[in-house]
């Protein structure tokens, strides 16, 4: 499975981004659980949001009604709708793909496939 991000990039704080992520290589996206996940300079990567085979959603705390995940299973593709926008949410945006009828997990170690990474930078 390969992932690629995109849709990342430079806003101001208020402001909002879609980032998307296509799968390819893989037969049955619409059973994998999805996950973002981000990673600010000099922190640790945290959850962002994960979406199960069945539409089930979590979020962190921190992008709770700010941020949307979804997934289009035609296309392979995730996303995540990203709005009012905040300085600290400035980091590199993973896409990630777990095991097929996986329940949404914060965990890593619960995902078996990552992207590249997708830079988002918000301006104070």
């Amino acid at each position: 499975v390969q992932l690629v991000e995109s849709g990342g990039g430079l806003v101001q704080a208020g402001g909002s981004l879609r980032l998307s992520c296509t799968a390819s290589g893989v037969d049955s996206f619409a059973l994998l659980v999805m996950g973002w996940f981000r990673q600010a300079p000099g922190n640790e990567r945290e959850f962002v949001a994960s979406i199960s085979w069945t539409r089930d959603t979590i979020y962190a705390a921190s992008v709770k009604r700010r941020f949307t995940v979804s997934r289009d299973n035609d296309r392979n593709t995730l996303s995540l709708e990203m709005n009012s926008l905040k300085p600290e949410d400035t980091a590199v945006y993973f896409c990630a793909a777990g095991r097929q009828f996986g329940t949404t997990s914060e965990s890593e170690t619960k995902y078996n496939y990552w992207g590249q990474g997708t830079q988002v930078t918000v301006s104070s």
